[in-house]
C-alpha cells in the first residue's frame, strides 16, 4: 500500500478515511472526504470531512479508493476467520 504524503494531493480530490466513532473506540467506518485549500492556513491543503477542515498528517488513514479503503479496513476490523 502506497504511503501518500500531504503534497501527494489536490484540492478537489475525493478521498476516503477511516474514521472511529470518537464515542465509541470499536466502532470504526469508511467515510468519503474531500482534499481542500485549507481557509485558515492559504498554503496548505486540509481534509474536509463532517463539516470541518483537518490538518493532512500521517496520523489519518487516507486511501484514494474506496476499494483499497474496505481492504484496509477489513485487515484491521474484520473478522478473523
Amino acid at each position: 500500500m502506497e504511503t501518500f504524503l500531504p503534497e501527494n494531493y489536490h484540492p478537489g480530490q475525493v478521498v476516503y478515511v477511516m474514521y472511529r466513532n470518537p464515542h465509541t473506540q470499536s466502532v470504526a467506518t469508511i467515510q468519503e472526504a474531500a482534499i481542500v485549500n485549507d481557509p485558515y492556513h492559504p498554503d496548505q491543503l486540509a481534509l474536509f470531512l463532517f463539516d470541518a477542515y483537518y490538518p493532512i498528517t500521517t496520523e489519518l488513514a487516507i486511501y484514494t479508493s474506496k476499494e483499497e479503503a474496505e481492504e484496509a479496513y477489513q485487515h484491521y476490523f474484520g473478522d478473523d476467520d
